[in-house]
């Protein structure tokens, strides 16, 4: 080596590799209290800390918020104008951001139309696929798209030559698509039972509907009476084979009532528009009851279910036809299409391939590309939308994850961590809110936000590795790992519901004895055939309460207050203690600050920039005019009652002469599930997955029934809130009721009287009963995937 390569000095940094944190200072969204971080890039950042201690509101409201917000300032203004107008969140300074790319618990859009396959681009690849493969050829690509009509159109076209000078040409227009006429690319039709819409022995004049919204004095019902079609007096059984079909098929129609020009339509097509057409999920409970009630919704005649023509079923490529592919469990379509060998398609089927695998190794290789969208749970749809990134080549880019293993055996999660490992590995940042113990231990840095949740949050408690963590006196460290043990001894039950016969989705024929007055719990990998056994197979009796997945829907004029059904009787206590009318006591209605429509804010609306929110100043974000906080109850105004805690306010209307039992009923019930914190009026669009899940709970425990069924009810809870939920189904128990929880969380399996476990795997191979009796048995005998796991879980 020469004296010069000795003597040489190391090469200064580049300036551009010193850019290696993202810097969050004074964040203050939501209950924020001054947040800063600094966040190594191109590391798996763990955000941890009880449920509603602020960590939704650091990962997803300020640092993805912002990327998103910067990234929309890129296009052009008139771009913008399209675009939904974000607000800079709530911090001083947010350095060294990148491209922030979100994956959430939100449902997929669960339009009638929606599949697996329209949502992952699978079904469009198949389509131009089959429109080069299949045969016969029957058309191109939207030949074969259930959201494709055919349509033939022919006639005139004036075509302008100047000179006043013009041309009429005959033109015609024809698509192929391959959507089936008869149930509209639904795959199902509906069926209404017309004695649940009106009671046939009364007359218009008599308010004979039974439908929501359908009341005496509304346009919807003027309508109908004062169309002159009908006799107002004569009772719809007496109608004329004409009135009748009017009544129930006219087609739309213009009539004139009072001078105004209005519509009429016949009864089943306008409930079909209005009601029918829509998201059974998506709609307000009084409406999906009534829906629930009247329709019935069968298979198809015409398409079998498929949702696509004769013609696309016809064409196949060797003995498989696009609606057969999309039937099978995509783990078995992946070898059919790599059995596929066509060199004038091969970069398709290249991309198809890589697509389907991708599914097998998310642990989604249970599912088929026509399932609906809808009927997806949480978890099974983020990890559809992760699929769209496992292939990514991007890199530098931020991926922000919520509950990853929402939904996951603990046989999963190994195999969901390895894929957070993979994004990171290729150079981006993983930044994910978890509170799995095994997902918190791959992390490379953990931000722990508490110590408590709402205002008793908001700030960090810790800043580090896993280690530190561990051996640090926070929440989360303390009950990092907590193990809970084995039940020494179990509830006997009182009896039996059978289940014979079991048959739905993937259940191979099952037959169980679920027992009464007990906690059971029902086990198995993710794809097994839990929900199918418990909500397709229990009967929806009367006495059966349901407690779901899906999410609570709220503006932010709702609150817990107006959710639970709490303020009812708020108001009516105060409106009896004042002399005066309910209504005034309600945001939403006469009691309303005129200034911001009961909202508290004024907002304005500054086109293409962000609409700016401020504390309205004559109700100071009160909500209510000055006139109705001069009413008091207790010696408290309502908007003060409204910024109550939950836990305050069960004192409050539990003694003294504010004592209200039937709001102090509710609120007992929100302080049992663990949102003693919350106050009564904080708008729904501010909690947290887990709140809302504990707020849905509270809600349906005032539902009359014997049989509560929860279908994971851990989902956003700490560790620390999971002792809480233990408590509150002890409680449910010995108060009488069978609770039957399906779930992954060891520390409830452990806490069960029963458990039933499904599987050995998911989709085709699972469906079966592998074991029946006690969580003991179950350790003992380690003969399923979940009786290992829950062994090494209690350290037997």
């Amino acid at each position: 080596m020469t004296s010069t390569g000795k003597n040489k000095r190391p090469a200064e940094p580049h300036a551009a590799d010193r850019h290696d944190l993202i810097r969050v200072h004074g964040a203050r969204e939501n209950n924020l209290k001054d947040v800063s971080v600094e966040l190594p890039k191109r590391r798996l950042t763990v955000f941890t800390g009880v449920s509603g201690s602020g960590k939704s509101s650091l990962v997803f409201d300020t640092i993805a918020a912002e990327s998103q917000r910067m990234i929309n300032e890129t296009y052009s203004a008139f771009l913008q104008g399209f675009m939904p107008t974000l607000a800079r969140p709530e911090v001083d300074v947010l350095d060294g951001l990148t491209t922030a790319i979100t994956v959430d618990q939100q449902r997929m859009g669960s339009d009638p139309r929606s599949t697996v396959g329209t949502a992952t681009d699978a079904n469009a690849m198949l389509r131009i696929l089959f429109s080069r493969l299949g045969k016969p050829y029957i058309g191109p690509p939207s030949a074969f798209s259930f959201n494709t009509a055919s349509v033939t159109a022919s006639g005139g076209m004036t075509v302008d030559r100047g000179a006043d000078r013009t041309k009429t040409e005959k033109v015609t227009f024809s698509r192929t698509g391959g959507m089936c006429t008869h149930c509209e690319g639904r795959g199902t039709v509906s069926d209404i039972d017309l004695t649940q819409l009106y009671d046939d022995s009364k007359s218009l004049s008599e308010d004979p509907f039974t439908i929501p919204t359908y009341t005496g004095g509304g346009w919807t019902v003027r309508v109908i009476t004062e169309s002159g079609f009908f006799d107002p007096d004569k009772p719809i059984r007496k109608y004329t084979k004409k009135e009748r079909h009017d009544f129930l098929y006219r087609e739309p129609t213009k009539v004139k009532i009072n001078g105004i020009n209005l519509t009429y339509e016949g009864l089943i097509p306008k409930l079909q528009k209005s009601m029918l057409n829509k998201d059974r999920e998506a709609m307000q409970p009084h409406i999906r009851a009534f829906v629930d009630r009247a329709v019935t919704f069968a298979t198809c005649p015409e398409c079998d279910g498929t949702r696509l023509t004769a013609e696309a079923r016809s064409s196949k490529i060797g003995k498989v036809s696009i609606a057969d592919a999309c039937a099978m469990e995509i783990r078995d379509l992946a070898e059919w299409v790599r059995g596929l060998d066509e060199p004038s398609v091969a970069p398709l089927l290249t991309a198809l391939r890589h697509t389907l695998d991708s599914f097998v190794e998310i642990g989604l290789g249970y599912l088929s590309l026509d399932r609906a969208s809808g009927t997806l749970s949480g978890g099974e749809a983020q990890r559809v939308k992760m699929i769209r990134h496992l292939g990514s080549s991007l890199t530098d880019v931020t991926y922000v994850f919520d509950e990853p293993t929402i939904g996951l055996h603990p046989h999963d999660i190994q195999r969901m961590n390895n894929l957070l490992l993979r994004l990171r590995d290729k150079g981006n940042t993983v930044l994910v809110v978890e509170h799995k113990p095994e997902a918190i231990a791959i992390a490379d840095h953990v931000v722990d936000l508490g110590p408590g949740a709402g205002t008793e949050g908001g700030t960090v408690c810790y800043e580090g590795t896993v280690e530190g963590l561990r051996a640090g006196d926070t929440v989360t460290g303390r009950h990092l790992d907590d193990r809970v043990s084995l039940k020494q001894t179990v509830r006997e039950p009182t009896g039996k519901l059978p289940i014979r016969g079991a048959t739905a989705n993937n259940l191979r024929n099952v037959g169980v004895d679920i027992p009464l007055g007990v906690l059971t719990v029902v086990t198995g990998v993710a794809g097994s055939g839990k929900s199918s056994l418990v909500h397709g197979s229990i009967p929806a009796e009367e006495g059966v309460v349901a407690v779901d997945q899906t999410p609570i829907r709220g503006s932010r004029r709702s609150n817990p207050a107006t959710y639970t059904g709490l303020l009812d009787p708020i108001r009516k206590a105060f409106a009896k203690a004042n002399g005066v009318k309910p209504a005034l006591f309600s945001a939403n209605s006469e009691g309303a600050c005129p200034t911001c429509n009961g909202a508290g804010v004024v907002f304005t609306d500054l086109g293409m920039m962000a609409g700016v929110s401020t504390t309205c100043e004559d109700c100071e974000g009160k909500r209510f005019q000055a006139s109705v906080l001069e009413y008091r109850f207790g010696g408290r105004d309502i908007s003060e009652v409204l910024a109550m805690p939950v836990s305050e306010a069960e004192r409050f209307f539990g003694e003294g002469e504010a004592r209200t039992p039937a709001a102090h009923r509710i609120i007992e019930r929100l302080a049992d599930v663990g949102l003693g914190y919350l106050t009564l009026g904080q708008p729904l669009t501010t909690l947290s997955g887990g709140e809302r899940q504990r707020l849905k709970l509270a809600t349906h425990m005032g539902d009359k029934g014997g049989v509560y069924v929860l279908d994971e009810p851990t989902t956003g809870l700490h560790l620390a809130d999971v002792q809480q939920l233990l408590g509150l189904l002890d409680r449910l128990v010995d108060s009488g009721k069978t609770v039957i929880v399906i779930e992954h969380h060891q520390a409830v399996m452990a806490h069960a009287d029963w458990i039933i476990d499904l599987g050995p795997g998911a989709g085709h191979d699972g469906g079966r009963i592998v074991f029946e009796g006690t969580p003991a048995d179950l350790v003992a005998a380690r003969s399923t995937l979940t009786g290992e796991h829950l062994a090494e879980y209690v350290g037997a």
